[in-house]
């Protein structure tokens, strides 16, 4: 087989980020790389309504709550979630334009290869 007739694999995405959003998606990814704040984004994005208090995500996890706020505040501050205050609880849900930035990233790994 001459190398002629090799292919390589397809790329994975139509052009190359541009610096800010790398910056951008690097935040993102910081935000998630850490198993609760993945599993507080998960809870909170499959809850009923599509929001969920901090009293409903606490007991879920063996940390004290000052952590989970601010394993919250971590995802706050990336604009993966938002919050409202309701008297002396906060309710959370996502931010769907900004947790779609990331199924943008990996759409296209989940696409089969052409070659």
């Amino acid at each position: 087989m001459s190398l002629a007739t090799i292919q390589c694999c397809a790329p994975i995405a139509r052009e190359p980020l541009s610096e800010g959003d790398a910056a951008e998606l690097a935040t993102l990814l910081k935000a998630v790389a850490d198993p609760v704040r993945l599993r507080l984004l998960s809870m909170i994005g499959s809850h009923t309504g599509g929001e969920a208090c901090v009293c409903d995500l606490t007991d879920a996890f063996e940390l004290t709550a000052p952590t989970i706020s601010h394993h919250l505040k971590v995802l706050r501050t990336a604009g993966l979630i938002d919050g409202e205050r309701r008297g002396t609880w906060v309710y959370y849900r996502i931010v769907p334009e900004t947790v779609n930035k990331l199924g943008a990233l990996f759409a296209p790994l989940a696409e089969p290869a052409t070659v």
